[in-house]
């Protein structure tokens, strides 16, 4: 048989059922709070999810910009070192332009030495005919007046061929005068090639400083260096250059203060009153 249920159990689950009821409600306000707190984190999710897309967007924006910002750099960073080199091999053209010239005037000065000793060889030839003259003279009656004439033409002769002894001499002297005025038209060219390479130095220092201030730390760094880096070795190189240039200058300088053919073609240029 079945035992009849306890009545003070009964009593006691009627009591419970409120305060069942109440955590039920607690627990539905509890879920409703939950729900409504997934919905705002679902639309701060979204939205952020929208700012990363405009972002990553405009990242790329500027990546591209960098890009055709640093191909625009690197064509002209090219083209200025062609018209570097083209410069560097017109300087040396005009080198060896002066150099030829320098080359011919040696070869002028050694033929005008020539020309000076074939003046003297005829001085020489000159006198001893004037003894041969005075030989004849002495022969005979007859050949003293034509042994006189060919006296006097002697003298003539070499007073001509004095003249043109000295005029040797001036020629001699006015082509030392060209060849150092060629040696110093050489030393010009090389100082111009010197100052072109620190021009050039000193444009790629300020491309490279210029970039750096532009783009400031980046992947470019590197090639920043490395243009400032190779313009303070054009710098060097030129300024050191230049220098040798100056100092072969004053040297051939000091040279011309003191060059008989400048000074004579000095005098001759000046007009006389």
């Amino acid at each position: 048989m079945n035992n009849p249920p306890d009545i003070n159990s009964i009593e006691h689950d009627t009591e419970d059922v409120p305060v069942l009821l109440g955590e039920l409600v607690r627990l539905a306000e509890k879920q409703a709070t939950a729900l409504l707190e997934q919905s705002s984190l679902a639309r701060r999710r979204t939205e952020s999810t929208s700012e990363v897309a405009l972002h990553s967007l405009k990242t790329a924006e500027n990546a591209e910009k960098q890009t055709g910002m640093a191909l625009e750099r690197t064509a002209l960073t090219r083209e200025q070192t062609r018209l570097s080199t083209r410069g560097s091999e017109l300087a040396n053209i005009r080198t060896e332009l002066a150099q030829e010239r320098t080359v011919h005037a040696e070869e002028r000065t050694r033929l005008a030495s020539q020309r000076t000793e074939m003046a003297h060889r005829r001085t020489s030839l000159a006198e001893w005919r004037s003894q041969l003259a005075g030989e004849r003279t002495e022969m005979g009656r007859r050949r003293t007046a034509l042994s006189g004439r060919r006296t006097e033409l002697a003298e003539q002769r070499n007073r001509l061929a004095e003249g043109r002894t000295e005029l040797a001499r001036h020629r001699t002297a006015a082509a030392i005068t060209r060849t150092r005025l060629s040696l110093e038209r050489t030393e010009l060219a090389k100082g111009r090639t010197a100052l072109a390479l620190v021009r050039t130095g000193f444009a790629c220092l300020t491309l490279g400083v210029t970039f750096f201030r532009y783009f400031g730390l980046s992947m470019w760094s590197l090639f920043d260096g490395a243009l400032v880096l190779s313009s303070i070795l054009l710098i060097y190189v030129g300024g050191k250059a230049y220098r040798r240039s100056l100092v072969a200058e004053k040297s051939l300088m000091g040279l011309l203060s003191g060059d008989q053919g400048l000074v004579q073609a000095t005098f001759a240029a000046k007009p006389e009153h």
